[in-house]
């Protein structure tokens, strides 16, 4: 079926989401509160899922156009010796195609590019939505693609879920050097992670306890093996990424809001004749199940939910019926799967935060190479 769609967010979720209902012939229009598309940000893990699902999208080649194989990463002690594998060739042979790694500015450019080519998706920049019964009036769909503190969700499923701390701080960033090693060095509650990006550059995060400064990140990490002290050497810290590690909690009873029902094709008195129904609303990315980037599992979700949700509305039957009908087959094919996506991630955090390494250190040492 067909419609008009309002997409409140201009991320990976809401752009992916855009661009899938305009493929099935939807009337989109975007809302974005930042006045500029965003530029920040470092490298994201797509894995073959999500790129088969950029490629139903029709925008597969132009992450593969920027993107590089992730392969032979391991987990590592502070001095260098490894303990584990990456599962990463598991993932290519099952899947016949590796994870990529992109820069999130250019998967971001991919997807505008992709929304532009249509060229009748309007994308209005510095758009802050603070009435969202008053913006579904009229519309046959609100998508809420707005991020952890959404206002979409607080607006339909109230402020019970919320952004929940961790208790540590995560740093990014990509240093104009190419690491000779990459994957992840676990030690006493903190860690460091070294990816490629591009040729001649690394992308890196780290984690330390909340209170560290940019001034101390180098610090905690002195004395680690090559090259993770050479890698934030050559990182200018004006450019390095700070945040607060938070998830979504507690987990929503469901990533959609239907409640009228379909009042206009069941016979159902909906009210007044001259009252516009309340259009129905289904989120996506992290406005449905924001998570920790343990498991580097938050953009992928994210276009998942893109893809699955517009899937479901090109095959619906017309009429408002239909668009609930989608919404509950998006539901059920997404939220429990994002949602043990999410409680996996947070317990792989607690698990690589902790300070008794030993016991952690032999268990990774038990994982399948």
């Amino acid at each position: 079926m067909t419609g008009t769609a309002t997409v409140v967010g201009a991320g990976i979720g809401g752009l992916a989401t855009a661009i899938g209902l305009r493929r099935a012939g939807w009337s989109v229009t975007v809302l974005e509160r930042r006045t500029g598309p965003e530029r920040y940000g470092a490298a994201f893990g797509i894995h073959p899922t999500a790129q088969s699902a950029l490629d139903r999208l029709g925008v597969g080649d132009a992450l593969r156009d920027h993107a590089v194989p992730y392969r032979d990463a391991h987990i590592r002690t502070p001095d260098g010796t490894p303990i584990a594998r990456l599962p990463l060739e598991r993932i290519e042979r099952k899947a016949g195609r590796p994870e990529l790694l992109i820069s999130r500015p250019y998967l971001l450019d991919a997807l505008l590019a992709g929304l532009e080519a249509f060229g009748d998706v309007p994308l209005k920049l510095g758009e802050r939505v603070t009435d969202v019964d008053a913006l579904a009036a009229g519309q046959d769909l609100v998508i809420g693609a707005d991020g952890i503190r959404s206002a979409v969700r607080t607006a339909r499923f109230g402020d019970r879920s919320g952004p929940r701390a961790v208790g540590t701080v995560a740093w990014i960033g990509i240093a104009d050097i190419e690491s000779p090693v990459h994957g992840e060095t676990w030690g006493s509650g903190r860690f460091f992670g070294l990816t490629p990006v591009e040729p001649g550059r690394t992308n890196w995060y780290a984690t330390a306890p909340e209170a560290t400064t940019a001034e101390e990140l180098r610090g905690c990490f002195a004395g680690w093996h090559d090259p993770i002290p050479r890698i934030l050497d050559a990182t200018d810290p004006a450019t390095w990424i700070r945040y607060e590690m938070r998830h979504l909690y507690p987990a929503l009873p469901s990533f959609v809001s239907a409640d009228a029902d379909a009042d206009a094709d069941s016979g159902t008195d909906a009210g007044p004749a001259s009252a516009a129904p309340v259009a129905p609303v289904a989120l996506v990315g992290d406005a449905a199940h924001a998570m920790t980037p343990n498991l580097g599992q938050g953009a992928c979700t994210a276009i998942l939910d893109a893809d699955a949700l517009t899937r479901a509305l090109a095959a619906a039957p017309p009429g408002r019926a239909g668009v609930i009908g989608a919404l509950r087959a998006y539901d059920r094919e997404r939220r429990r799967s994002a949602q043990r996506t999410a409680f996996a991630s947070r317990t792989l955090h607690r698990f690589m935060s902790t300070e008794r390494t030993r016991l952690r250190d032999g268990a990774v040492r038990l994982l399948p190479g």
